[in-house]
């Protein structure tokens, strides 16, 4: 059985004979199904009986079945209901818009709306660039998506994607006071989708691309990028590559290597696999292999992917054509990104001394963390219930924060090389060990310090 998680956390409400031993057999019953039990509360008192509320963490929905089962078994005691805390929290959605200003008077909404609000419309269209000054423009992102590649659900659509996209645009305020708004498309027509973003641009300072397949994510960004003039980001590539990057950096602190030395194994060729390794490619890893499902990428091969064949031609440079588990065989880094239980631990013993292992397919890594552990120095996943979570969110927030404070139009890789170094940075030397090479999300400090190392980058760079 997979692992408690808060993400199935349910409250049972349990009623139970009225006795001193009463939650304590509630309690002991549910952790022996495996729960993790967060809290007890009575709700009820009754001369004979009380009615409890049992909150706990479990695995997945049969798991939850197990745990009722459990309580039932006990004499006098009956699960009356169980309420899901993750879809209750999702019940009318998990953002609002809120006014900014006061409307309490005719007087206000004079200055709001008509008439006064005519005299700003007419300041931009006098000088455009002024909408980043005087509207939503200069603090708002769109997140766009069409609902192909949600999470690790696929294709589900675009209603299915959208508490996905709600859950972002909540992150973007919460970590960097970014306003965000979600944007479903119902289409997977890629001269559709281009042409809907490049029409509703005016409303957005970026664009932030979320969830949409590979290959089409590519051209869809790259066109984006060429014809608008704000900034397109495709978080599943180049979030996940800075935070990668970031975490790398300390990882190699840990184990004293140095990056151009290091041979770099990337599980996965799609989105992220590609962003990861033209980003290590940028930062002077010398020998990295990308390897997809049938072994590694290289240029005794022809491919019909655009981006394979660019893979065939810049990586690889012994033309090494052999199994994923083959190509890990000395390796200092294992990056993955595609798919659980791709390798095990006696593959990872393999691997070079005081070997790296970022295993962030998610829910279930390439390797078990625990296993990779016995052989590696330093383990890394995408989950936040082992160490070192390797997270889009210490990314993201800060990275859009300082290119809207910069009034940026583009994103560059030394943008994305300063975002990882900032991330890594905010861990401190004394605090950086194998079991703590990324800060937590919920570091205060590390939005902030993106967000002026993106700033910095972008004012330098446009000579501002």
């Amino acid at each position: 059985m997979s692992t408690p998680s808060p993400g199935y956390s349910m409250v049972l409400r349990v009623e139970a004979p009225a006795t001193f031993n009463s939650t304590s057999e509630i309690t002991t019953a549910a952790a022996a199904a495996g729960a993790q039990v967060t809290a007890l509360d009575i709700v009820e008192s009754h001369p004979t009986s009380v009615v409890i509320d049992i909150s706990c963490n479990v695995s997945n929905a049969e798991h939850r079945d197990e745990v009722r089962e459990a309580l039932n078994a006990l004499d006098g005691v009956n699960v009356h209901k169980i309420s899901d805390r993750t879809f209750l929290i999702h019940l009318g959605g998990k953002i609002e818009v809120t006014p900014r200003v006061s409307l309490r008077n005719r007087d206000d909404l004079s200055r709001a709306y008509t008439p006064g609000v005519a005299r700003v419309c007419m300041a931009i269209a006098e000088n455009p660039e002024d909408a980043r000054r005087l509207t939503i423009k200069r603090n708002t992102v769109a997140v766009v998506t069409d609902g192909t590649a949600v999470l690790g659900l696929g294709d589900i659509g675009p209603a299915a994607a959208l508490p996905v996209m709600e859950g972002k645009a909540a992150l973007f305020k919460a970590f960097a006071d970014v306003d965000a708004w979600p944007v479903c498309l119902d289409t997977k027509d890629t001269e559709e989708i281009i042409s809907i973003v490049k029409a509703m641009a005016p409303v957005y300072g970026g664009v932030n691309l979320e969830d949409i397949a590979a290959p089409r994510c590519f051209e869809i960004e790259a066109r984006l990028r060429e014809e608008l003039d704000i900034p397109v980001f495709h978080d599943d590539q180049h979030g996940t590559a800075i935070v990668t990057l970031a975490a790398l950096y300390n990882a190699l602190r840990v184990v004293d290597k140095k990056i151009e030395d290091v041979k770099v194994v990337v599980s996965g060729v799609g989105a992220a696999g590609n962003a990861i390794i033209q980003l290590l490619l940028a930062n002077g890893v010398a020998n990295v292999i990308a390897c997809s499902r049938n072994g590694a990428i290289h240029s005794g091969e022809t491919y019909t992917d655009p981006h394979r064949t660019w893979l065939a031609e810049n990586t690889n440079k012994n033309n090494f054509s052999g199994s994923l588990k083959e190509a890990v065989a000395g390796a200092d880094v294992f990056i993955g990104v595609s798919a659980p239980n791709v390798l095990t631990g006696e593959d990872v013993a393999t691997m070079a001394d005081d070997a790296i292992v970022f295993a962030m397919a998610n829910p279930d890594p390439e390797v078990h963390p625990a296993e990779a552990a016995k052989h590696a120095a330093v383990v890394a996943t995408g989950r936040s219930d082992f160490p070192n979570q390797i997270n889009n969110v210490l990314a993201f927030p800060g990275l859009f924060r300082g290119l809207l404070d910069a009034g940026a139009s583009d994103i560059t890789s030394e943008m994305l090389v300063a975002a990882a170094k900032a991330i890594a940075d905010c861990v401190e030397p004394d605090e950086r060990n194998a079991s703590f090479i990324v800060p937590s999300v919920f570091d205060p400090n590390v939005a902030p310090a993106v967000a002026e190392a993106v700033k910095n980058t972008a004012l330098g760079e446009d000579g501002q």
